[in-house]
């Protein structure tokens, strides 16, 4: 097996895993009824276009797909950083709502620990970076 072999397959992989990443957070998404309001449906969308670019690239692995798949990762990698920050702002709101005389350490402590996750955002994340080191160097593009 050539070097070129052991890279192809590590690729295929990389992409692989991070499509799977993409549709286990729409299967989680979905059972954990993230569908309140509209702020709620952007992970189902980034997610679906994650996992659409990623098949792409999968099926066709030509210079506009992976210029799209780049370009789609770094939208994801941006909407799981709103989510994070999403969660530890709802966090906040509802420590203050419960506890408003509490001291900000304690509002910052169950802001990172609160009953919205932290880094369930970042898996978006994860799943864009994975699918971003599997174009990475992919020097000789084919047209």
């Amino acid at each position: 097996m050539t070097s070129s072999d052991v890279l192809a397959r590590l690729r295929r992989f990389l992409l692989v895993l991070s499509a799977f990443l993409f549709c286990g957070t729409l299967v989680e998404l979905w059972l954990v009824n993230h569908t309140e309001d509209l702020v709620q449906w952007l992970p189902f969308v980034l997610s679906g276009v994650g996992v659409v670019v990623v098949l792409s690239v999968l099926l066709r692995p030509k210079r506009p797909t992976l210029l799209s798949l780049r370009a789609w990762m770094l939208v994801v990698i941006a909407g799981s950083l709103f989510g994070v920050y999403e969660h530890v702002t709802n966090n906040i709101a509802f420590e203050r709502e419960i506890a408003p005389t509490a001291p900000l350490t304690r509002i910052l402590r169950e802001a990172l620990s609160g009953a919205n996750p932290l880094l369930a955002p970042a898996t978006l994340a994860v799943a864009a970076l994975l699918a971003l080191a599997a174009t990475y160097k992919y020097g000789e593009i084919q047209d």
